[in-house]
């Protein structure tokens, strides 16, 4: 049985029955059913915009966002690790490839340049993960660059490294005569008397007294640029370029073995022992340019001579007598 509802009747001061009728039931039924579904509709939006309704389409979409977070996490362990290579690469590029083939260090700067100011990233922020993507790619980045300006300088240090060994083949480092032909040790760099005029002047070279036509040894690797009899005082010479500055000379020789623009190696003989030119004597006047400077030869003997036969060498160039020239 169905419940009577009543209103209060204010003329008859009492209580009377609503009578229902079917407009009523209609508008009634109406409501509820509206507000049914709104109801419901509200629990339903609120479920799927919580993770307690998923549909397999989110499912997978989770999983797959999942996976990648823990991609990017073992990537960015990888880049630590990748990190910490390189940055002991770049230590030991600055602190000793660098160093050992006298180049200036890398600055820091120049390492890390490009990565201020405009904001690249910009297309990856308002995503769940933005800072997560922004800062692997940063990452990415700059080890990218940090490889490209270390890859270049390896180049450059590899082609220091093969200018070294050239250096080391050019630079003059042995007796231009041996000393089984040696007779002796004439003169040094230095001041020493003048055989002509008997007065004091500075000796630009080392003179070697040997036998006329002792074989004359190219002391570093090098370019012939002169071979004749056109320089005042020198008589018959050789000059020599060896690159990085350095320049020998031969004088006073009989004969030549070489011509104006050929290769020479170090051991090569050049030339031969004479007497023409300003020469009191057969011998070799042997000098060393260095940038156009001429420097004492005795610092350049460690190619062939050993430690009793350098020292003895060293006190008769000390001599201060009378050279040959």
């Amino acid at each position: 049985m169905s419940k009577v509802k009543y209103y209060f009747d204010a003329e008859t001061l009492s209580y009377r029955p609503i009578k229902a009728t079917n407009i009523n039931r209609v508008i009634n039924f109406l409501l509820f059913v509206l507000s049914s579904f709104s109801f419901g509709l509200i629990c339903l939006l609120i479920l799927l915009n919580s993770d307690i309704l998923n549909t397999p389409s989110e499912i997978a979409q989770k999983r797959t966002i999942q996976n990648y977070e823990l991609q990017f996490d073992i990537l960015n362990k990888k880049l630590s690790q990748l990190e910490s290579v390189v940055a002991n690469v770049e230590e030991r590029d600055n602190n000793l490839y660098r160093v050992y083939f006298e180049a200036s260090p890398i600055p820091e700067e120049q390492r890390y340049a490009g990565f201020g100011g405009v904001n690249r990233y910009k297309d990856l922020e308002g995503y769940d993960n933005s800072e997560l993507i922004i800062n692997t790619t940063k990452r990415l980045d700059i080890l990218t660059k940090q490889t490209v300006v270390q890859s270049r300088s390896l180049d450059e240090i590899e082609r220091l490294a093969a200018n070294k060994s050239e250096l080391i083949a050019a630079i003059p480092t042995i007796q231009p005569i041996k000393n089984k032909d040696l007779t002796r040790v004439a003169s040094g760099f230095g001041y020493r008397i003048d055989p002509f005029t008997k007065k004091r002047r500075f000796h630009y070279g080392m003179d070697f007294t040997a036998k006329r036509g002792t074989p004359v040894y190219a002391t570093g690797n090098g370019i012939v640029k002169r071979a004749d009899n056109r320089s005042s005082g020198y008589g018959r010479h050789i000059r020599i370029d060896h690159g990085f500055g350095y320049v020998s000379l031969y004088a006073h020789l009989t004969k030549y073995n070489v011509r104006r623009g050929q290769k020479v190696k170090r051991g090569d003989i050049i030339g031969y022992v004479g007497n023409t030119g300003r020469s009191a004597g057969p011998h070799l006047h042997y000098e060393i340019l260095k940038d156009k400077k001429k420097i004492n030869p005795l610092n350049f003997y460690y190619g062939n001579l050993s430690p009793k036969e350098f020292e003895a060498l060293l006190s008769q160039s000390k001599q201060e007598n009378q050279s040959l020239d």
